[in-house]
């Protein structure tokens, strides 16, 4: 397989059924890349990919997603999962009192014990002798010290944990690779499902399409260097706080 202008050859992306992952799984396989786009159903989400079926509540199926790749294991691994609001329509609670136990695990469950276990699989599979990368969706409102409004408490915490954690492994991975980067990255506000309750006080000139989105990921990717693993970046490549 040759190298994509980028220098990566292989990817794979966690969640390329849902908006960003499915843009960001096109986007690579323009670029040329061999893609392993991964969802709940298995299906092919885009065409010109290598589907896969995992599931963030079952590490079995991670594993096993882990291991189908092993012999062409990828360089780029992109986490595009993530949950806002819960199917039964839970949403992020606006004061203390809104807290609910078993709905904050849901969440924690989605956005942060998840792409651990990922990590934890897909980590040791990843080239030692060149670049690699390993991006996890995350948020701005993660950022502690850019907290400002409050609120939010179940999504907020289990991104600043995400966060913590790819902070995390990053340091444990340069170890192992030294050419590799773990890093976090915040797509800005994006039409997609997760998005669509909260998009009315957005402006429009501030809502992306999935397919903008994508490719101002995989910019701020390109430009990523291991100095800068372990850190959580905005869609302009841009650091934001911890």
């Amino acid at each position: 397989m040759e190298e994509s202008s980028s220098g990566l050859r292989t990817a794979a992306v966690f969640g390329a059924s849902g908006g960003i992952g499915r843009a960001l799984s096109a986007a690579l396989v323009d670029r040329g890349l061999t893609v392993w786009a991964g969802s709940r159903s298995g299906e092919e989400p885009v065409d010109g990919t290598r589907p896969f079926r995992f599931d963030l509540s079952d590490e079995e199926s991670i594993m096993d997603a882990a291991d189908a790749m092993r012999d062409d294991p990828p360089d780029l691994v992109i986490v595009a999962t993530g949950v806002l609001t819960l199917p039964d329509g839970t949403g992020p609670e606006r004061s203390v009192k809104a807290i609910d136990g078993v709905a904050m695990a849901r969440i924690f469950a989605a956005n942060t014990i998840g792409p651990a276990l990922i990590a934890k699989h897909m980590l040791p599979l990843m080239p030692r002798d060149r670049r690699c990368v390993f991006a996890a969706l995350s948020a701005r409102v993660g950022s502690i010290r850019d907290n400002r409004l409050g609120g939010w408490h179940s999504y907020r915490a289990s991104k600043a944990a995400l966060n913590m954690l790819v902070r995390n492994f990053a340091i444990e991975f340069a170890r192992t690779h030294k050419h590799g980067i773990v890093a976090a990255l915040h797509p800005g506000t994006v039409d997609t499902a997760l998005s669509e309750p909260f998009q009315g006080n957005v402006p429009d000139r501030q809502l992306t399409t999935p397919s903008q989105a994508a490719e101002n990921l995989l910019a701020v990717i390109d430009g990523l260097s291991p100095v800068d693993s372990g850190g959580h970046f905005d869609w302009k490549g841009e650091a934001i706080p911890a």
